[in-house]
């Protein structure tokens, strides 16, 4: 028989990340992606990896070229967990939740703390879309209608003058 997947239940919030510190571990692909979603709201953040992914070198963000140790994550508000090691990503969620730092762990809902919606962003208004985990896919191609929609005029997000 089949295991029932776990409900997850992620509340829509908008946090504010102001001098916060945020930290991403692992500099691969996917560090890479939640690194270039990021930067669109801060250029203030950590990222930890005995390796970086070509693309971080256009990135602002502090780049500390090492393995992962708990105290990385010490004091910071919320970090990424984007390793390409299964059992490397528990620990650290493991280390998180010991020094009640947030977590998400990339491409693993259950472990998440958070989750990172598909986003559509221009000048001061965002929308974010998320399917509570459930199906990334279908999130990404609602964002994406949305853009469309913008860019055809059939929303506007401009401010009307009164």
């Amino acid at each position: 028989m089949k295991e029932k997947p776990a409900v997850l239940n992620f509340l829509p919030v908008s946090i504010n990340i102001t001098g916060k510190k945020i930290v991403i571990i692992g500099g691969g692909k996917v560090g890479y992606h939640k690194a270039t979603i990021l930067n669109r709201f801060t250029d203030q953040a950590i990222i930890i990896s005995p390796e970086f992914h070509e693309g971080f070198k256009k990135l602002p963000f502090q780049q500390i070229k090492k393995e992962y140790e708990t105290s990385d994550i010490k004091d910071a508000f919320l970090i990424y967990i984007c390793t390409e090691n299964e059992a490397l990503n528990a620990e650290i969620k493991r280390d998180a939740e010991s020094l009640g730092v947030l977590a998400s762990v990339c491409d693993n809902p259950a472990l998440c703390d958070f989750i990172s919606p598909a986003i559509y962003k221009e000048e001061n208004v965002t929308i974010a879309v998320s399917s509570n985990a459930r199906n990334v896919f279908q999130s990404i191609g609602i964002r994406n209608r949305i853009g469309e929609l913008v860019k055809e005029g059939q929303i506007s997000i401009k401010k009307k003058n009164d």
